[in-house]
């Protein structure tokens, strides 16, 4: 690691010196190893509390080093406002991240990013990836924050669709959470990059979140919506891509499902209708709308909205009863039978008796 950025790591842990503290004194001092070797009163010059120097950890701090000891074992690379390679759209925010801190490759690509409900239906899962994977066979990085739901299922699809992705933590980079993706922590380094504002060894804490979120629509394009309760953490995120002038998307669900609540909301307020790949599109890198592949289940498939297309794809030559579809996809009763009914007018959906069902062929 360069000397300037081993002093900003040293002022970045340093309590009491954040963001704003670092902006001020990259302003003034023009780099940080002068800002680190400059006397009290300069400080205070900058308009930072001189106090602040008085307590800058020494070169030698043990926690200094065992962070850099650390740092080197696992690979972790700092990356500063100030360098070349800090993400183009992340610098255009009101309040971009002074440092950051990554495992892996920010890829240099167009980026969308995919949020939602941790508790996501069945049909919200299969619809995030299926997106993802498309986004990325078309060279578009799949931007998220490794939770739970939605938004390890974008990973997946991003990943299954041999291309790029991000995950932007709400702890330190070293940290894996939940703990059950360990696995798709390690692919998401392979194929695209782990990044947080927050130094290694940060635990996850919720105050973390918001600015997480910042972070995930500052580096996109777009933010798409897949399922979010009223009062979702997603819709914090959607809130930042207006404030950030991002286009916003949103994935239509089961009318009496509580995950569709957040998205028809930001409907009805004016965002982008998704019920496929060619919608981001459209709106977004309408050039690529010719490039994608077609599926092998009929051009009337892409007529579906997402939870349609999900009930769709669960059937198969072998008969499905109407409450096991009905589990399986987390809709009512009403809800499914309403479907049901709209692809067996389509021909996807043959019913048998005593309520059973397969899959007819899209007409």
């Amino acid at each position: 690691m360069k000397q300037a950025q081993k002093d900003l790591l040293r002022l970045n842990m340093n309590p009491g010196i954040g963001r704003a503290t670092l902006f001020k004194l990259h302003q003034h001092f023009g780099c940080f190893t002068t800002a680190v070797n400059a006397s009290q009163h300069s400080w205070q010059a900058a308009g930072v509390n001189p106090a602040l120097r008085a307590s800058l950890l020494s070169p030698q701090a043990p926690e200094l080093c065992t962070m850099l000891e650390r740092m080197a074992a696992l690979n972790i690379r700092l990356l500063s406002y100030w360098d070349k390679t800090y993400p183009a759209l992340l610098r255009t925010i009101y309040d971009p991240p002074a440092v950051l801190y990554m495992r892996g490759t920010l890829p240099e690509q167009e980026t969308l990013a995919i949020v939602g409900s941790r508790k996501a239906t069945p049909a919200g899962l299969d619809f995030a990836q299926e997106l993802a994977r498309q986004l990325a066979e078309q060279h578009i990085c799949v931007v998220s924050g490794m939770a739970r739901g939605v938004d390890s299922a974008a990973h997946r699809g991003a990943l299954d669709g041999h291309g790029s992705t991000v995950a932007v933590l709400g702890c330190g980079v070293d940290h894996i959470y939940p703990p059950e993706n360990t696995r798709l922590y390690q692919q998401i380094i392979e194929q695209g990059a782990v990044i947080s504002e927050h130094p290694p060894a940060t635990r996850p804490a919720a105050g973390h979140f918001p600015g997480r979120n910042r972070i995930i629509s500052g580096l996109s394009r777009g933010v798409l919506i897949v399922e979010a309760a009223a009062g979702s953490g997603s819709l914090i995120t959607a809130d930042f891509a207006l404030d950030q002038g991002r286009e916003l998307f949103a994935s239509p669900g089961a009318i009496s499902h509580p995950n569709s609540h957040g998205p028809h909301r930001l409907l009805k307020e004016g965002a982008h209708i998704v019920t496929d790949v060619n919608d981001v599109l459209q709106a977004l890198w309408p050039e690529k709308t010719s490039l994608v592949k077609t599926t092998d289940v009929s051009d009337a498939f892409t007529d579906l909205d997402s939870v349609s297309r999900s009930v769709y794809l669960l059937l198969n030559e072998n008969p499905l009863h109407h409450d096991e579809i009905a589990r399986k996809c987390a809709l009512t009763p009403m809800d499914l039978s309403v479907i049901l009914l709209d692809l067996e007018l389509r021909g996807g959906v043959k019913q048998l008796p005593g309520g059973h069902f397969i899959r007819g062929a899209l007409t």
